[in-house]
């Protein structure tokens, strides 16, 4: 992972920032999926959002961008609409159950239609709102990598492209802090997001990384994860603890104790840090296997 970082760290040209306000809506938000594709189809739009926009604004075309939080386990939940198709599709990263009501009234609020609710990974500090989101909005299908062995309606593999209207998001495989763990990049292209960005779970956090002494979980994998992150990319990560919110290659490259580390050096970190014991693993890690509450509990007659 930090040789792949180091290499994109004299591509990236310090970044400048416009503000743009996304419009909302008052539609409805009965879901309509749309495929996930290994093919790759763009159609012209423009998008536009806190601080970073491309495009022609001609296009009408805009991604809207919200950043959430749940204050217990630290977690940061995404989500991304494309509000210039007319259904507003949505997709969701990474949602906690205690804050399912708080984002759902959210996605009503705007007017969006929620397609996915997606993960990272097999979370051991919360229990994914997936499932809980599906018995609220029926047609919502849960997303999850393949490899993790968890139930979902969608299972993906690195390479895999998920379309919400126009945009998309890419998987990347990035396995280290757990053997299941995946990273979404915004799409590469005129008509997607500008500058990308990656949404990396607990794979990569601001100055520090996940650990590995778990769920196999290995720092030999998580140094050496393919993580070619294109020029520009802006960090998302699945916690922060601090009270920072997004970083950039650059600044990782440059800043992160952990990453900008040899192998060996490391490993040496990774195995020391003398961590407690999560105490939600062993609630959350057998729930989050299926998708928090995969399936909806029977109907009373």
């Amino acid at each position: 992972m930090v040789a792949l970082l180091r290499s994109c760290r004299r591509l990236i040209p310090h970044l400048s920032a416009c503000a743009a306000a996304a419009p909302s809506s008052s539609s409805s938000c009965a879901p309509r999926a749309r495929p996930i594709s290994r093919g790759l189809r763009l159609l012209p739009v423009v998008l536009a959002m806190a601080g970073y926009s491309s495009g022609s604004a001609a296009e009408g075309r805009r991604l809207l961008f919200r950043q959430l939080f749940e204050k217990e386990s630290s977690t940061y939940t995404y989500l991304l609409a494309d509000v210039g198709d007319p259904e507003k599709p949505a997709v969701l990263i990474d949602p906690v159950d205690r804050t399912v009501d708080r984002d759902l009234n959210l996605i009503k609020e705007l007017g969006l239609k929620l397609v996915y609710a997606m993960n990272t990974h097999v979370h051991a500090d919360h229990v994914t709102g997936t499932g809980l989101i599906k018995t609220k909005l029926p047609g919502v299908k849960s997303v999850i990598a393949k490899v993790s062995k968890a139930k979902a309606d969608h299972f993906i593999e690195h390479g895999d492209k998920i379309y919400f209207g126009n945009l998309f998001l890419e998987v990347r495989s990035t396995p280290g802090h757990t053997a299941g763990c995946v990273t979404y990049v915004t799409g590469e292209g005129d008509d997607q997001p500008s500058p990308r960005m990656a949404f990396t779970g607990d794979a990569l956090l601001i100055r520090a990384c996940g650990r590995t002494d778990f769920q196999g979980g290995s720092s030999d994998e998580l140094y050496e994860s393919i993580f070619t992150l294109p020029k520009d990319t802006l960090l998302y990560p699945g916690h922060d603890y601090k009270g920072f919110t997004v970083s950039t290659v650059e600044e990782e490259v440059a800043y992160n104790a952990r990453l900008t580390k040899d192998k060996e050096t490391f490993k040496k970190i990774m195995d020391n840090l003398n961590l407690a014991y999560p105490k939600m693993i062993d609630v959350a890690v057998p729930a989050n296997l299926l998708c928090g509450i995969q399936d909806p509990p029977p109907s009373k007659v």
